[in-house]
């Protein structure tokens, strides 16, 4: 289980401590180098564990605020949604007084997918019929129907949107519509529509290492489709512990 007191570091500096104790683990120079053991091969369509994400030495610039470092191409009422926000996260960052970040001002979930980006891990559960995805960010959980169903036609509009998943090879492809428009895209500030429609590919590259693709479509906020990727690592020794974001203290904490 994890140490609970280290739950709240903010990710910058949790990426430098990282940084650190690696550079202090380098082996001196000219010393011998020891290849690394493979990882084990991944199981066949089976993303169980508590995953934690890992960003890659280009993402973590920018990562703990968006996807991708040129941001994504907007339209006219894109631009205009993402002018008026006051993020208090990225190079535009305000103070907590001063956001109009709906998850800090008034603890709205934060959608999908900018749940990746609130730096705390995820457990998937395999079902019957559905994956479920327990976030550890303010106990969210959500529901991937894996029983060959579709959309309903009268989907009622929800944070985290509806889902559905079918194995593609070894990739999990989830197409998840019927967003409300009370969510970020992420915590910079850039905003959707009612017409988002995200697609996620799930691709569990061995054991211990996960992939995400995902693609972000909304016509009336994005001029095009935005893409990236992300990185999870298998967390075999850590649970879910609890973090809700009407505990202030904490968030304010994560927030610094």
């Amino acid at each position: 289980m994890r140490n609970r007191s280290k739950v709240l570091i903010p990710v910058g500096i949790a990426m430098l401590l990282s940084c650190g104790l690696r550079a202090q683990m380098a082996p001196p120079a000219g010393a011998a180098k020891t290849q690394a053991a493979p990882a084990a091969p991944a199981p066949v369509h089976d993303l169980s564990g508590v995953w934690n994400m890992r960003s890659t030495p280009e993402q973590r610039k920018y990562i703990n605020s968006t996807y991708t470092a040129d941001g994504p191409a907007m339209t006219a009422w894109g631009k205009e949604k993402y002018d008026e926000a006051k993020p208090s996260n990225g190079p535009r960052s305000n103070a907590l007084t001063v956001t109009n970040d709906p998850v800090l001002r008034k603890c709205f979930p934060p959608g999908t997918p900018r749940i990746y980006l609130q730096p705390f891990p995820v457990q998937f559960i395999n079902a019957p019929k559905e994956i479920l995805i327990l976030y550890e960010y303010d106990h969210t959980v959500r529901q991937i129907f894996t029983d060959g169903r579709t959309h309903p036609d009268d989907v009622i509009p929800t944070y985290m949107g509806h889902s559905i998943g079918k194995w593609d090879g070894d990739t999990l492809v989830v197409d998840t519509v019927g967003f409300n428009e009370k969510t970020w895209l992420d915590r910079d500030g850039h905003q959707h529509s009612d017409q988002l429609h995200v697609v996620e590919r799930f691709h569990r590259v061995d054991m211990n290492t996960m992939t995400v693709d995902i693609t972000m479509d909304d016509a009336k906020a994005l001029a095009k489709p935005w893409v990236t990727q992300l990185h999870f690592q298998l967390r075999p020794e850590w649970d879910i512990m609890e973090l809700a974001c009407t505990d202030n203290q904490a968030f304010e904490s994560f927030e610094k």
